[in-house]
């Protein structure tokens, strides 16, 4: 039971990751080039930052997950909130992935008896479960920033990504049915 429970909560969390990272590409797939990189005002972060910082923590995360501290030395976390002049859409993209890769690579590699390990970040100690926790929040708050700006720069051109507004009883009788209730 504690075997089968264990790769539910794997596959479960794997799910959740897959689910935020579909949303914001969806979000950002409506965003021209030009408005990645722009900012509301001096202390809110560009989509680009928020594409590199996520990228980043999720490579430095998830590298070795199992077996060296989440904080890599190679890791210059306060450079991801910069973005270099002659960044391209796609560098960022490629960052993105990289990130997501380790992260998807980290996760299929995971029994459910490594779930009550211990890993470092930051030289402090977390359970797995723990610390998965921790980043899918963690990657959860900055989709949501991403998902609120695109929002913002595409206006009224946006296209839903969840429910739209006045489509919630017509979307529970869709489902409804397809439960077939």
């Amino acid at each position: 039971m504690a075997n089968a429970l264990g790769q539910h909560l794997i596959e479960e969390i794997e799910s959740r990751y897959r689910s935020h990272k579909t949303l914001a590409e969806a979000a950002l797939a409506q965003v021209p080039d030009e408005d990645i990189f722009r900012t509301l005002d001096r202390e809110t972060n560009s989509l680009a930052v928020l594409i590199q910082h996520m990228g980043g923590n999720l490579r430095s995360r998830f590298t070795d997950f199992l077996t060296s501290d989440g904080e890599k030395p190679d890791r210059h976390r306060d450079a991801e909130f910069e973005v270099a002049p002659g960044t391209t859409r796609e560098q960022l993209m490629a960052r993105w992935e990289e990130g997501w890769g380790c992260l998807l690579s980290a996760l299929a590699s995971l029994t459910p008896d490594d779930l009550s390990k211990t890993v470092t970040i930051r030289h402090e100690p977390h359970t797995v479960v723990e610390a998965l926790e921790r980043s899918l929040c963690h990657q959860a708050y900055h989709v949501g920033q991403i998902v609120m700006l695109a929002k913002h720069y595409v206006s009224e051109t946006w296209r839903p990504l969840t429910v739209p507004r006045g489509k919630t009883e017509e979307f529970n009788r869709r489902m409804a049915e397809k439960a077939g209730k």
